[in-house]
């Protein structure tokens, strides 16, 4: 089951924080609006602020991950299909990536695209080796977390 990363064309590559990843068996990377959008979402679940807490009873489904700024990924994820399912974090984590985001009421708690995905897997027991292996800020994150 694929992790599918749409990335908006304008998010800065040489700070993104899921680089790396790209051609790694598992992940698949569309560009907005550049490639075209799937038209079936209905196995997938997207991370989404105010939706219900992601769980392990989500485990079959796909992750599609929303990557680029806060203003950028709402514009993305209204170009979705429908249906598709939506899933959010649990509150309480800690981003270690140091930004200042006029978007984001509280840029601590914003994650980045990385830590997210990173928590997704951990939450739905899927493979972790691997995935912070390029993230600058990983020590710090696990560490905030307590994730170590």
């Amino acid at each position: 089951m694929k992790t599918l990363i749409i990335r908006h064309r304008r998010e800065n590559l040489k700070k993104c924080s899921l680089r790396g990843l790209e051609g790694k068996e598992g992940y698949a990377f569309l560009t907005y609006p550049k490639d075209p959008m799937p038209n079936d979402l209905s196995s997938y679940f997207v991370l989404a602020l105010g939706a219900p807490v992601l769980s392990e009873e989500d485990k079959d489904l796909a992750l599609l991950l929303i990557d680029g700024t806060w203003r950028l990924a709402s514009r993305i994820q209204k170009m979705l299909p429908a249906p598709f399912i939506a899933r959010s974090l649990p509150m309480g984590y800690l981003t270690a990536y140091p930004r200042r985001q006029e978007d984001c009421s509280d840029p601590t708690q914003g994650l980045a695209s990385i830590e997210a995905l990173y928590l997704a897997h951990k939450i739905l027991g899927r493979p972790l080796e691997g995935l912070l292996d390029n993230y600058h800020w990983r020590d710090l994150f696990l560490e905030r977390n307590r994730l170590v």
